[in-house]
């Protein structure tokens, strides 16, 4: 069984930093793509940024040269380093991960981790 495990919320003020962790564990074989996605009150859950195995970054028009995504391969883990934030980057931040597993046979799927609370004041 695959778990993503996000930490590094909190609330902060206008032109603030955080740095958000998801780490994946369980029966991983391999990880392909990683990305963060965030959901705000009452709108839909958006993409914010992806990272493919081999370090190849996208992201929103939103947050781009203020939002850096990286990942720890070693460690299964990916991380959004959040900068000059605005209250309108409030919202719920998820983790998401194409991973696939080896229990016996080899099997890809899209995991989720549970998220994490970001608030930004103003």
């Amino acid at each position: 069984q695959v778990q993503l495990v996000e930490s590094g919320g909190g609330l902060v003020q206008a032109g603030g930093s955080l740095r958000l962790s998801c780490a994946a564990s369980g029966s991983i074989f391999s990880i392909n793509d990683m990305g963060w996605y965030r959901q705000a009150p009452g709108k839909q859950r958006e993409l914010v940024a992806s990272i493919t195995s081999g370090g190849t970054t996208n992201y929103a028009e939103s947050v781009k040269g203020r939002f850096t995504i990286s990942r720890d391969n070693a460690k299964n883990t990916v991380y959004l380093q959040l900068n000059s934030l605005k209250p309108e980057d409030t919202g719920v931040y998820y983790c998401k991960a194409k991973i696939t597993t080896w229990e016996g046979y080899m099997m890809s799927n899209y995991y989720w981790g549970q998220g994490t609370q970001v608030t930004v004041s103003s």
